[in-house]
């Protein structure tokens, strides 16, 4: 017989080194999860005191967005220092604490990576600019001389990520380089130093218990500045088959992962890690090689459109994918930088232009006018897409919130406004604070329950209604979906596979997982025969001897 831990969950699964194959990790944006000293902003106490809800959901593991010391420019991907924890979240004893309650109900704790840059308050970034032009402190970083007969334009026209020029210049006329905001300078990772140093930093996390790691902006690390510069103009798409980029996705970012790779491997059961890189398919399986990273995001179900061919496609195309690495597949709907699946499946056809970001559906813009979502729709839409998700062998990353059916929040004040998209870009872009707002607890108080206080971007006044509180009382509510879906997702999880089920109508899609589980969505706007078999879950309730439309189930033949 398997011993269970404190939560009923296999101990068998908690010291397996496969665990994170099929596992179901919950993302933690830690500043908006729980308050627990009432100044506003979320933290890791806050946190602890919130496991047993995280042990009620059914998860494996959670992935903590960064909690490093930062000046928030971004988020907190902004790192000031790499080995410690941010005062205002709590301390490296809050850290060993957190992880200690995980671990009691067996789940195991992911922490974010960010090697691409650090923050311009990190002690490097401080020497590099007191040290001066050709010296070793400065060569961490990417420097350039600018152009012109003085030096006053940048080394090149690159302008990228948040909006603005990708160089800022110095008091002492050089220039660096940033792919993101100006307060993230890039790292040079030719650089020995720089590649030690992360090393030491994922020896650190190791030895604190960290299970794995979520690597940011995995493909942006090496570089080829070979003069002359190229315009922007003739840079290509970091996303095609064949890109070559000289910023993204080079050849030599697996020499690195390599080496972190053997560092994982250290420890008993050896330390997971995940690569967030927006890269073409054919070459993300590098990232996931088990001589690498040994996992990538693949972030292809979230870009696509509420359709059964799209879905059926991007599920075939990313299982073959995960085969030719021995990975698994990663599925995630939401996450800290796109529209919540709970909106973005209520936009209207053709949405995505005008009126929100086409790249990914990321975005909602601030200007001209924004598509009225059918917010019944989407969360309908939301609960089915969700269920199929989770019947998909491989891996299924969670975002605070969507267990509750949050929608984007696309009215915060442009004056409560944090992200530097927004800023960067003058309001053109609105940015991902309305996928960051704060969790309501409570159907009442000045922040729902997220603390004693107001805070730190505002909660609509409707957010009541999608609390933990108001749903814990609901047995038919989004978050009873979840509780239910992940435990029987345990109790039928089986071999990696799966075999589509031919059907009738091109609106559904059914396919079926080694013991007899079915899953089967109605993406159609008409109601269709139910499949035969033991029904075990629903993401919408039924009509007599019909699959109602935007409605998924779970099934078995025995």
């Amino acid at each position: 017989m398997t011993s269970t831990g404190p939560a009923g969950v296999p101990m068998d699964i908690v010291s397996d080194a496969d665990w994170w194959r099929q596992a179901v990790v919950y993302q933690i944006y830690p500043r908006s999860f729980a308050d627990s000293n009432g100044d506003g902003i979320g933290d890791l106490p806050g946190i602890t005191e919130r496991v047993p809800y995280l042990a009620e959901l059914g998860i494996d593991a959670v992935w903590l967005s960064p909690f490093y010391p930062s000046a928030l420019a971004d988020g907190g991907y902004d790192v000031d220092d790499y080995r410690n924890v941010d005062p205002r979240l709590g301390t490296l004893d809050d850290f060993d604490k957190l992880v200690a309650a995980l671990s009691e109900y067996g789940i195991r704790m992911i922490v974010d990576i960010v090697p691409n840059h650090t923050s311009d308050r990190h002690e490097w970034f401080a020497e590099a600019l007191a040290a001066g032009k050709g010296s070793a402190a400065r060569d961490r970083y990417i420097f350039r001389d600018g152009l012109g007969p003085d030096g006053s334009q940048p080394p090149s026209d690159w302008d990228f990520s948040f909006g603005g020029p990708s160089w800022t210049q110095v008091e002492d006329g050089q220039w660096y380089l940033h792919l993101f905001a100006p307060q993230q300078p890039d790292l040079n990772w030719a650089n020995r130093e720089v590649r030690d140093d992360f090393l030491k930093t994922l020896r650190f996390w190791a030895d604190r218990g960290v299970a794995g790691f979520r690597i940011d902006v995995a493909h942006g690390l090496v570089k080829d500045l070979s003069e002359p510069l190229p315009s922007r103009l003739d840079l290509p798409d970091p996303e095609a088959e064949n890109a070559n980029h000289p910023l993204w996705d080079r050849d030599e970012v697996h020499d690195i992962y390599a080496e972190w790779r053997q560092v994982l491997n250290e420890y008993d059961p050896p330390r997971t890690a995940v690569a967030e890189a927006w890269v073409h398919r054919s070459r993300r399986v590098r990232y996931a090689s088990p001589t690498s990273l040994g996992q990538a995001f693949q972030f292809d179900l979230l870009q696509a459109d509420w359709d059964p061919a799209q879905f059926r496609r991007v599920i075939t195309d990313n299982l073959a994918e995960a085969q030719l690495t021995g990975a698994s597949s990663t599925w995630v709907l939401s996450n800290h930088d796109v529209l919540r699946h709970a909106t973005r499946y209520g936009l209207p056809a053709g949405a995505a232009r005008p009126g929100v970001e086409s790249v990914g559906n990321r975005w909602l813009r601030s200007g001209g006018t924004e598509p009225v979502v059918d917010a019944q729709l989407a969360l309908r839409k939301a609960r089915a897409g969700t269920l199929l998700m989770l019947a998909l062998p491989g891996s299924a990353y969670l975002y605070q919130g969507e267990e509750l059916g949050l929608p984007e929040v696309t009215n915060i004040p442009d004056t409560a406004r944090q992200d530097p998209m927004f800023h960067r870009t003058g309001g053109e872009l609105v940015g991902r604070d309305g996928c960051r707002v704060p969790l309501p607890w409570t159907a009442t108080g000045p922040s729902f329950g997220f603390g004693a206080g107001e805070g730190h971007l505002p909660a609509p006044v409707w957010f009541g209604r999608f609390a933990v509180s108001t749903q814990e009382a609901d047995p038919d509510s989004t978050l009873w979906l979840y509780r239910d879906a992940l435990r029987l997702r345990r109790e039928l999880q089986s071999d990696e596979r799966l075999d589509w089920v031919p059907e009738m109508n091109e609106d559904v899609l059914h396919f079926v997982r080694p013991g007899g589980w079915h899953s089967v969505t109605n993406f159609g706007a008409e109601p269709v025969p139910m499949p035969a078999g033991k029904l075990v879950a629903t993401s919408a309730p039924l009509a007599a001897g019909t699959l109602p439309p935007n409605t998924t189930v779970w099934v078995r033949d025995h």
